[in-house]
């Protein structure tokens, strides 16, 4: 299972709307096939395993990160591939939330005469695969929000000066975040200020590029905007009632509702995006948007690149204001991993509920 779920990452930012699937099929304690969900989200790990496999699939056991399809989309149904393959035994490290599926894929199988376990290293499944949960189960993606900040949380000095604070190790690592995340984010002073493309560049990499999605309520973005040149594909969140066209530039155009404070709801703003198949957002900018979404209790990770200097507290903050009054309405992540990058150090931090409100199905 632990390879299954190795294989599953490898579809992280390339197959939404669907989850990034992994299976091996074992026959007498020898691999006989690996599979993972490919990119677009088809042919679908159970397949792509049961294509390598061959006839050696037969009596083999099938080990599943996620509990096998039972509808027709696009492709027909995992559950009867592995019925027709002869498969002897199923071990789901998860049963699917989707609710055209939501055990019936289990029920398929165990009416077949096939034996079918699930929990095997479920904790892990549901954290890999957190942003179609929560697509499905919230009705919004998971959101990372990434941070490269001097030691006491600057990302620019008074007068706006910010490249580079990190080093081209944590710049790579970036981007290697950018491309297992569905859609990138950043504010529209972000977007003014830094004018950045958000495209993944990284050697050789194959995936599909990330959506780019602009915070704008007030309809600000320049059709002359590396976002809205074109060559990637980007979604301009404009608030409600601003009037703006139904694109800029080579950008797509969307209302959303706006808050109290007249910038873009950040629930409404999720919705949209969740509705769209997106399935993991990373936020990358600036201070108001994460500040927005902090508040709103809709930060499940923070991936921080910490730099070994220090700007003062006349810097531009990673963080705008939140108003909170009292220590108990911080909001507390719990440590998950930390590495150097260079000479640099990146951690990770999660909301420790993201993962344990999302109940069991």
């Amino acid at each position: 299972m632990r390879a299954a779920l190795t294989l599953a990452a490898r579809g992280l930012g390339r197959v939404a709307p669907n989850p990034a699937v992994g299976c091996v099929l074992v026959r007498a304690g020898h691999v006989v096939g690996r599979g993972w969900t490919q990119p677009g989200g088809r042919p679908h790990a159970e397949r792509e395993a049961l294509y390598r496999a061959g006839v050696a699939a037969r009596g083999a056991t099938a080990y599943v990160t996620l509990e096998p399809c039972s509808h027709h989309g696009a492709t027909p149904p995992c559950a009867d591939a592995l019925v027709e393959a002869g498969i002897a035994r199923v071990v789901a490290a998860m049963v699917d939330p989707d609710t055209r599926v939501a055990g019936r894929g289990i029920a398929r199988l165990r009416a077949a005469g096939i034996a079918v376990e699930t929990g095997l290293l479920e904790r892990e499944a549901r954290r890999l695969n957190l942003g179609f949960i929560l697509n499905r189960t919230a009705g919004r993606p998971l959101v990372t929000l990434k941070l490269a900040t001097t030691l006491d949380g600057r990302i620019a000095t008074a007068v706006g000066e910010s490249q580079w604070i990190t080093g081209p190790a944590a710049r790579e690592a970036a981007h290697q975040i950018r491309a297992d995340h569905d859609a990138i984010a950043v504010g529209i002073g972000t977007a003014l200020s830094d004018d950045p493309s958000l495209t993944v560049r990284l050697p050789g990499d194959p995936g599909p590029a990330p959506l780019r999605v602009v915070f704008d309520s007030r309809g600000r973005l320049g059709a002359d905007a590396k976002l809205a040149d074109g060559a990637v594909p980007s979604l301009v969140l404009v608030g409600e009632g601003v009037g703006a066209p139904t694109g800029i530039g080579g950008a797509s155009v969307a209302p959303v509702a706006r808050g109290g404070d007249g910038r873009i709801d950040p629930v409404a703003a999720l919705t949209l995006l969740a509705e769209r198949g997106v399935t993991r957002l990373m936020v990358e900018g600036g201070g108001t948007l994460a500040a927005g979404l902090l508040s709103a209790g809709l930060v499940d990770r923070i991936a921080w690149f910490r730099a070994g200097g220090v700007i003062g507290g006349d810097g531009l903050a990673a963080v705008g204001p939140m108003g909170l009054a009292a220590l108990s309405d911080m909001r507390r992540f719990t440590l998950a991993e930390t590495r150097p990058v260079g000479a640099d150090v990146m951690e990770l931090w999660e909301r420790p509920i993201a993962l344990d409100a999302v109940a069991a199905v």
